[in-house]
């Protein structure tokens, strides 16, 4: 069996520097790539104003309005929450979900990260699989702290045979966090094989920066892209990450 995913931090639903709302651009761009599990990181859940400054604001919260008609299944993480909403990270999927849990991992209050778990039941009786959308902190110190309650969770919530993915927006520019990642739960970067070597995703018009990641476990890579340009540049200021995986 084949499986799509891809990953993307979709800055609220805005383009680089908040100049336009792109919510309904992004909804076209993912449906057109035809994931089966999608990972999303900075999903506007709520906010009472935007609704009043923008007349295209969705009635319903982003991960809704995203996955739509063609991923029934979604979960949502609320992890940063101010005085006029909240946002997170969020998981849609064509298949069911069996079980979904939001972990609160932030180094310090002044910067909300989360971690949100999703067991997921594959078609045709293949079993499940287990994804974790993250959004690490801007710190060292915050992701290391980050990836030993990932590495934790791992351990203690997934059994060993059991497929896993991890993807999400790690700001791990010096490729520490991914190393010490790899080594503690023998994941594999879709982009480097068994060096690990992640794929350039920031800024999306031009990548330098190697922030947006994609590990696995028990499945096989059989392909994996960056979609960047100036094209993808106008919908958000991370590029979009997919990967084709066997079970």
């Amino acid at each position: 069996m084949q499986i799509r995913i891809a990953t993307f931090n979709i800055h609220k639903g805005f383009s680089h520097f908040n100049l336009r709302l792109t919510v309904h651009d992004i909804r076209e761009r993912l449906r057109a790539e035809n994931a089966d599990v999608v990972f999303l990181q900075e999903v506007q859940g709520g906010h009472v104003l935007h609704p009043k400054r923008y007349p295209e604001w969705p009635a319903q919260p982003q991960h809704e309005f995203l996955a739509d008609t063609v991923w029934p299944a979604f979960a949502y993480g609320r992890n940063s929450v101010y005085e006029h909403g909240h946002h997170g990270n969020a998981i849609l999927s064509r298949y069911p979900i069996l079980a979904a849990e939001n972990l609160d991992i932030s180094s310090h209050r002044y910067e909300r990260r989360g971690l949100l778990h999703c067991e997921i039941e594959l078609p045709a009786a293949r079993g499940t699989i287990h994804c974790l959308c993250v959004h690490l902190a801007l710190t060292e110190r915050g992701r290391h702290h980050q990836i030993a309650a990932l590495v934790a969770r791992v351990r203690e919530h997934v059994p060993a045979g059991a497929p896993l993915v991890i993807a999400g927006d790690f700001n791990d520019w010096r490729g520490r966090a991914g190393r010490q990642l790899m080594l503690a739960l023998g994941v594999h970067e879709v982009f480097g094989g068994g060096g690990g070597r992640a794929a350039r995703s920031f800024p999306s018009t031009l990548p330098v920066l190697r922030l947006d990641r994609i590990y696995v476990r028990g499945l096989s890579i059989r392909g994996a892209a960056v979609h960047h340009g100036l094209r993808w540049s106008r919908v958000s200021d991370h590029a979009l990450l997919t990967a084709e995986l066997r079970l």
